[in-house]
């Protein structure tokens, strides 16, 4: 029987956990806007982990790759932090990635919006009739 909940999947839930706090508490930058770290992929091995992020309030591509760039100077640090407060034997290579899953979903959120208020102004001018 298939375990539900593999190990990779913990050990990425509890990273995501930890670099949320560990970007926000010691990443002191003033350029880097308010992360958040959406999930962490970890590879099977434990050698490497995606670290998907979105910027708050940071739409431009400039502002974002920045950010990105901040967050991977600081891989290492931050890696290291990781180290001390979890408990694994190693700690995978972070690599940052920006998420537009949040983006792309508010902006089909808004298509929806604007095809049902296009719809109701349709259907109220033919009861009007």
């Amino acid at each position: 029987m298939a375990k539900e909940y593999s190990r990779t999947q913990r050990v990425g839930d509890q990273m995501q956990r930890e670099l949320a706090q560990l970007i926000q508490r010691e990443i002191k930058d003033p350029r880097l806007g308010i992360v958040t770290v959406t999930a962490v992929d970890v590879a099977r091995d434990l050698a490497y982990a995606k670290v998907f992020i979105t910027v708050m309030g940071k739409d431009g591509q400039k502002e974002i790759e920045q950010s990105l760039e901040i967050l991977t100077n600081a891989a290492g640090y931050l890696r290291s932090l990781l180290g001390k407060s979890m408990k694994i034997r190693t700690i995978p290579q972070l690599k940052f990635m920006y998420d537009e899953s949040i983006v792309r979903g508010s902006t089909m959120s808004a298509l929806i919006d604007k095809a049902l208020a296009a719809d109701r102004k349709l259907h109220h001018g033919e009861d009007n009739e």
